[in-house]
């Protein structure tokens, strides 16, 4: 079964320096977050790495990926997002609630 991704356009953030205008999210998530997980709080998440800049796990193949625990809510959520070289956009590969304390 392939997986669906999803684009949305938004107002520009600036991540590690890059003007991002396009946020794809992969449906991964809804596998075994979509009861407490939707494209509208990945969303909400991502406009929080505005003004941020990350230092990437691994890099490869011209994608950095990240991993970021971002608080919305009063809630901790874990982000896996990448970055491409030369590219305008945030790809969120999947995002789940993180019950462990900062």
């Amino acid at each position: 079964m392939p997986t669906e991704r999803r684009v949305h356009k938004i107002g520009p953030i600036i991540v590690n320096g890059i003007k991002i205008v396009q946020v794809v999210i992969d449906s991964h998530y809804e596998k075994k977050h979509a009861d407490h997980i939707t494209d509208a709080l990945i969303l909400r998440l991502v406009q929080k790495l505005d003004g941020r800049f990350e230092v990437p796990e691994v890099q490869s193949g011209g994608f950095s990926y990240f991993v970021t625990l971002i608080e919305s809510g009063g809630r901790m959520y874990r982000l896996i997002w990448l970055l491409e070289d030369h590219a305008v956009y945030i790809g969120v590969v999947n995002a789940f609630r993180d019950r462990r304390r900062k």
